[in-house]
């Protein structure tokens, strides 16, 4: 459509706040680059993103060739990890207000949100950014905001958003699709003049992060029917499994629709929300300790052509884990694993102390446990040094296509068959390219352990035998019951069928 005329804002702020995780998210942990881009100003918003998997390149594309005039907002996104500092939060969301201010008037806003940030001061973050947003624009304004999957999508948000669209995939692999759509509906929204019908439910129960995987059942099947029930009178559909590690009152799970028919729009988001209470007794696996899933590996790589994946899911850094527990490491030695290599554990110590020797050489040197949760202790002993690197690399893989990653000195070490690639900053391993970085072909190893949950499956699972999902110490716990919730809201099953809180402890 043209839109020609017309001025459009455009900005992001993403985090997934850990509340259970003890480290905080510091203002400098949004400004500086790592694991994603560093925050980003002015019109190299409008530029930088090109050609990434994030939802804000997808929208900037639908956005560009409508003539529209694009007004740049911030956009940030920081590692998972612990509360958002009050300060980090004001800060950027003051640069927010600032640009929206010199923007208005504007005819349409899009927003690149996460929907699972905590602050220090506030439980809804994105709520409250989008109430000073809705202030400054006035209330006939369309809103438009893409989320995560992992939103814990808030009746607040809803409530000031005009469309809000998540995405379907568990890994991510449709984040820039997700852009595409929900600036679709920005620009019909503008087009038309005319508000959509919405409807909004909440899930009754938590999901661990672990089985909401998109390529599993249940959450498969639910995706696939809620997709079909988009036609001429229903315009989107969501379903937010959510982020289960925020103390929060609205942590969990949530259904949203939205459309141009009233009776449909409310029937669609009906019809998902019987699909997840019926699903609740699917979502649950099988899990291993370490030394389970380590022996395993060994008996069944045997006989396979392709490597086990283990899944060290509770130390995942794309969930609040610090990445340097060594339950699993520790594991891999003990049972004198071979041709095995495990990654990416945030070790900045190691990675000195590794280029400081140079390859080839032996160290001896404590790796992981820096964080000292858990009760763990560094893994001290000698090491050669196989490999070093400066941790810039450009992601091939289907979730991270083109993103640069900035992970600081990295080094490949080796005790017998074990091989440890460490870096200077957290990165989880959603992208095989921090191994190859360091020379090291996952494809060639008979296993491969990752700190991830589901999201190393885009790039991983197609190169490998089986997977092992491994219950090993980290911040990211499985199972929600374990976490000591204080805001839950009342009633909430913390697990599928589980006992509801608050708990009898």
């Amino acid at each position: 459509m043209n839109l020609q005329g017309k001025r459009i804002a455009v900005g992001g702020f993403l985090h997934e706040t850990n509340t259970f995780q003890p480290q905080k998210t510091t203002y400098a942990d949004f400004a500086e680059a790592g694991d994603r881009a560093p925050l980003t100003r002015g019109p190299q918003v409008l530029e930088r993103f090109s050609g990434v998997n994030t939802s804000i390149a997808g929208a900037l594309d639908v956005l560009k060739p409508t003539g529209a005039t694009l007004l740049p907002l911030p956009w940030t996104s920081a590692t998972p990890s612990g509360y958002v500092t009050e300060d980090a939060f004001e800060r950027i969301a003051g640069m927010f207000i600032e640009d929206l201010r010199a923007a208005v008037p504007v005819d349409g806003v899009f927003l690149s949100l996460h929907g699972a940030m905590v602050a220090e001061h506030c439980e809804d973050p994105e709520g409250e950014l989008l109430a000073r947003v809705r202030s400054l624009v006035g209330p006939s304004v369309p809103v438009v905001a893409s989320l995560d999957l992992h939103s814990n999508t808030t009746l607040r948000m809803f409530e000031l958003t005009d469309a809000m669209v998540a995405y379907t995939t568990y890994p991510h692999v449709d984040m820039a699709e997700t852009g595409i759509k929900a600036a679709r509906l920005l620009v019909s929204l503008v087009a038309r003049g005319k508000r959509l019908e919405k409807a909004y439910r909440q899930v009754p129960y938590l999901i661990p992060l672990t089985w909401q995987c998109s390529t599993l059942e249940p959450s498969r099947s639910i995706y696939a029917a809620a997709a079909r029930l988009i036609d001429e009178r229903v315009a989107s559909t969501s379903y937010t499994p959510g982020f289960p590690a925020a103390d929060i009152r609205d942590c969990g799970a949530a259904v949203f629709t939205y459309g141009w028919d009233r009776d449909a729009t409310q029937g669609a988001a009906e019809s998902i929300y019987r699909m997840v209470l019926e699903a609740e007794p699917q979502y649950a696996g099988r899990l291993y300790s370490a030394d389970e899933a380590v022996r395993e590996a060994m008996r069944r790589s045997q006989s396979a052509s392709r490597p086990i994946l283990l899944a060290d899911t509770q130390d995942n850094p794309g969930a609040g884990g610090s990445a340097d527990t060594v339950g699993l490491l520790e594991a891999l030695l003990r049972q004198r694993a071979e041709r095995a290599v495990i990654g990416v554990l945030h070790d900045p110590e190691a990675a000195r102390a590794a280029h400081a020797a140079g390859p080839g050489k032996t160290v001896t040197v404590g790796v992981g446990a820096k964080s000292g949760a858990w009760g763990e202790r560094p893994v001290v002993q000698s090491w050669t040094v196989e490999r070093l690197g400066d941790g810039r690399m450009t992601c091939h893989g289907p979730m991270m296509t083109n993103w640069q990653l900035a992970l600081g000195p990295m080094a490949l070490l080796r005790s017998g068959g074990v091989r440890v690639a460490v870096s200077t900053k957290k990165v989880q391993a959603m992208d095989q390219e921090p191994f190859r970085h360091l020379g090291a072909e996952p494809r060639a190893e008979r296993i491969v352990a990752v700190k991830s949950s589901v999201h190393f499956r885009a790039h991983f699972e197609p190169i490998a035998e089986d997977v092992l999902v491994v219950e090993s110490p980290g911040a990211m716990i499985v199972d929600p019951v374990k976490l000591p919730f204080k805001r839950l809201r009342p009633g909430v099953r913390m697990r599928p069928l589980g006992p509801t809180f608050p708990l009898s402890r």
